[in-house]
């Protein structure tokens, strides 16, 4: 279990700072048993994308793996460079659905809220990728008053999101204030954080801090696993300290070519959530943005993929595959057309292995 910030030393490897301190930030920076890795990885992409990967999350890597699971979804690679030009920055439109800065409104009832633009891991699949690293200011306190009059004036939003950026890096105080502050308002049912650091720095998620945020229920976390070698015992304790203080863990997969595109894996994945006390929630298909093509996965290998799963997996392990389109027009579900035909007396399905299977109307 992850000990209290009380019990740590900043010179700790241990310690969330220590991590953030000590991220790597430079490919010449890689400790040199990484350096195999440097064969596929590419300065240039650093250049345009964000960089840095804390020392815990490099130590999931296999530096002897040239197709690491891990590698590929935090080193830059040359294959981010090749579709730059043709690629969407903003695959979602949150730019065009921005109602004040930081503050993005997509869904009537639902709002978005961009508390800092620092990861402590940068994602090279991540949809903000093109806005992360400087490009996503910190809301400052009068922008943040700015976003809580906003939601005043309009009780139609009964979700806020919390995201950036990664929230959670923001001091307990400071996080903890903000979600007070959201609660305070009426009209606001739920709150939700989105945040990677169970994956990438789980030892920034404390009992504490946890019990801090339950006390300004109903909370959400949205956390984002891609491969079960992400699923350690740090992440574990992290995902449990949340939900040993009443607030349910969903998670948000992304389906990656080279990472978790085989039901193997996906399996493995599921499973491993499952036990953590995490709801596999979306399979997301990955987004359109600039210099991801090597990532995306075609539709109908997804759809197989899923149908790979369905009927060997409880139900409670498998995730809705969704696509978020673009133009800002929200999530929708994808899955195989299984109503074949409609008589009079009955409804033709088509069943995960492909038999026709009557039902009476």
């Amino acid at each position: 279990m992850c000990r209290s910030l009380s019990q740590h030393r900043i010179d700790d490897t241990s310690h969330w700072r220590w991590q953030l301190t000590h991220a790597i930030a430079r490919l010449e920076d890689l400790p040199p048993q990484y350096a195999p890795l440097l064969n596929s990885a590419s300065p240039a992409a650093c250049d345009l994308f964000p960089f840095a990967i804390t020392p815990y999350y490099l130590s999931l890597i296999d530096p002897q793996d040239p197709r690491d699971p891990i590698a590929r979804q935090c080193l830059p690679t040359a294959e981010e460079l090749r579709n730059t030009h043709t690629a969407v920055f903003d695959p979602i439109d949150e730019e065009r659905h921005t109602v004040l800065p930081g503050l993005i409104q997509r869904y009537p009832d639902r709002a978005l809220l961009l508390l800092t633009g620092r990861c402590a891991t940068y994602c090279r699949h991540c949809t903000r990728r093109a806005m992360g690293a400087g490009r996503i200011q910190p809301l400052t306190e009068a922008r943040f008053q700015d976003a809580l009059r906003y939601l005043r004036q309009h009780p139609e939003i009964r979700d806020v999101i919390l995201s950036g950026g990664d929230p959670l890096l923001l001091d307990d105080e400071v996080i903890v204030e903000k979600v007070r502050s959201i609660r305070a308002i009426p009209s606001v049912d739920i709150i939700r954080i989105a945040t990677r650091l169970p994956v990438t720095l789980p030892m920034r998620i404390t009992p504490s801090l946890a019990r801090q945020l339950a006390a300004h229920g109903p909370i959400y976390i949205n956390t984002h696993f891609n491969h079960p070698r992400e699923l350690t015992p740090e992440a574990i304790a992290a995902c449990a300290a949340f939900v040993d203080a009443g607030i349910p863990v969903n998670n948000q997969s992304v389906l990656l070519k080279g990472v978790n595109d085989d039901p193997h894996t996906l399996a493995e994945l599921l499973r491993g959530l499952l036990r953590a006390r995490v709801r596999p929630y979306y399979l997301f298909m990955c987004d359109p943005v600039a210099g991801t093509a090597h990532f995306r996965v075609p539709l109908s290998r997804a759809m197989d993929l899923m149908d790979a799963l369905r009927g060997k997996l409880s139900g409670l392990a498998i995730p809705t595959l969704v696509v978020d389109l673009p133009g800002g027009l929200g999530k929708i579900p994808v899955e195989r057309n299984r109503v074949l035909r409609i008589t009079q007396r009955e409804v033709v399905y088509r069943a995960p292995d492909n038999r026709e299977i009557s039902w009476p109307v």
